[in-house]
């Protein structure tokens, strides 16, 4: 049985892995695309980019939603003390692959749940660590030629073809997948969010 939720849920996310891994807890929402422009640099520090931007997104809907609990969620990859965000085209992903190949690497995302009615404000950061295995040129254009990785924070999906390209990681797959289950349900819970 789903659990009952004390107010209306939206995802402030246009993500499709977002919202299949929210409905995997089992809760009723919404989801409303928050009209921002992040903060996305590639020498930013990656923890302050994911949160501020996970923020930005969560107070933008609250502002229109002020009854509603929102969620608010960034996801990046980091690697020689640079984020890689989502590639602008193939060329980027390309590299992003070649710069990951045979290394391990970071993913960091920021959570932000906002309820502007009674003051709610509950930010979280959570990271994992990615190894790839070495991939030459051969594999990552079967990588690419399967999976659409323009959307895709460091130019890969996780969840997709992983046995071309992934040797293993450490921490929450949904994290790196977009949106860290384990404690997105522990923040609902903390917050009274359901019952």
């Amino acid at each position: 049985m789903a659990p009952a939720l004390v107010s209306r849920l939206i995802l402030a996310s246009a993500s499709p892995r977002r919202k299949e891994l929210l409905a995997q807890l089992g809760v009723d929402f919404d989801v409303i695309r928050a009209e921002v422009i992040e903060y996305e640099a590639a020498d930013a520090d990656p923890r302050e980019m994911v949160r501020h931007n996970a923020a930005l997104k969560a107070d933008w809907v609250a502002a229109r939603h002020p009854q509603a609990t929102v969620i608010g969620a960034d996801t990046t990859v980091f690697v020689d003390q640079t984020v890689l965000n989502k590639p602008k085209d193939g060329a980027e992903a390309r590299a992003m692959l070649r710069l990951l190949s045979g290394r391990s690497h970071t993913v960091f995302t920021g959570l932000a749940i906002r309820r502007a009615c009674d003051g709610l404000s509950v930010d979280r950061g959570v990271a994992s660590e990615v190894t790839f295995k070495r991939i030459d040129d051969a594999v990552i254009e079967l990588y690419l030629s399967r999976v659409h990785t323009l959307d895709k924070a460091g130019g890969y999906a996780i969840q997709e073809e992983n046995e071309l390209i992934v040797a293993g990681f450490t921490g929450s797959l949904t994290n790196i997948v977009g949106l860290p289950l384990d404690e997105m349900k522990q923040i609902l819970t903390q917050a009274g969010l359901t019952r």
